[in-house]
């Protein structure tokens, strides 16, 4: 487990001098070489995936993925080309902060007073081309439950550029070699006032996980009539794609 660490640590460090230069060139390198660390990081936790669809060829597209646990940042980037958002409190973590930031990570604060600006920073992303990649929860759930969507995270979808949206369904399912128990679920799903350090130590003593991704078809913009409606169709969707994938039925 202590070894797994020092190599995931040795792996970031030498990527992120590699990142840094690639942030200062024009070009998609840098999206596609966060996808390489991130896929690195996987192989090296032991993190296996299994993906079902295909990425949007349209651009740009605004990803929307249900969130339980740190471990999905590895396993999305590992597989979706776009930069995460995430709350204002991780860009004051001591080291995660500078991985965030050359991964290009959107820091939100939700604060009315810098909402306008944070919400410029994402739609400026879209208009030069970048995916984003947003957890309309708001937080982290048990693992066991799709919680509500939130609209106030699918305004993007309402400015201009308007991108196209694709729902995305990410489960935990395999543990070992065998499939995730209800009572195994608190070992990946990182929730509540669970601390970053004592949760690692339940995964990283484990050889095996693996995680089945559903990338459905994209929402083209103008489908849904508002906000509010989209909204409602992701979440019944991503809802009912993780209760199948769980229940081990068949998905579609």
């Amino acid at each position: 487990m202590t070894m797994r660490l020092v190599v995931i640590l040795a792996w970031t460090l030498l990527a992120m001098p590699t990142q840094a230069v690639l942030l200062t060139l024009p070009g998609r390198a840098k999206v596609r070489f966060a996808m390489i660390y991130w896929r690195g990081v996987a192989y090296l936790l032991g993190l296996r995936l299994t993906v079902i669809g295909r990425l949007p060829a349209q651009k740009p597209v605004l990803f929307i993925a249900n969130h339980c646990s740190w471990i999905d940042i590895i396993a999305l980037g590992s597989v979706l080309p776009g930069c995460f958002v995430a709350k204002g409190a991780i860009d004051q973590w001591p080291f995660i902060k500078w991985l965030a930031r050359l991964g290009r990570t959107v820091f939100v604060s939700r604060n009315r007073t810098t909402v306008g600006a944070e919400q410029a920073r994402l739609v400026a992303r879209l208009a030069a081309g970048d995916n984003i990649i947003l957890f309309p929860e708001g937080t982290t759930s048990d693992g066991v439950r799709i919680l509500r969507f939130s609209t106030a995270f699918l305004a993007l979808a309402e400015t201009a550029p308007r991108p196209y949206v694709q729902p995305v369904t990410l489960v935990y399912d395999g543990l070992d070699g065998f499939p995730v128990r209800r009572h195994e679920r608190p070992d990946i799903s990182w929730y509540g006032d669970m601390d970053l350090a004592s949760h690692y130590a339940r995964i990283g003593r484990r050889r095996r996980l693996h995680a089945t991704i559903i990338l459905d078809e994209e929402i083209a913009p103008g489908t849904y009539a508002n906000r509010k409606a989209l909204t409602a169709a992701l979440e019944a969707q991503v809802a009912h794609n993780a209760a199948s994938l769980r229940q081990g039925r068949d998905w579609r």
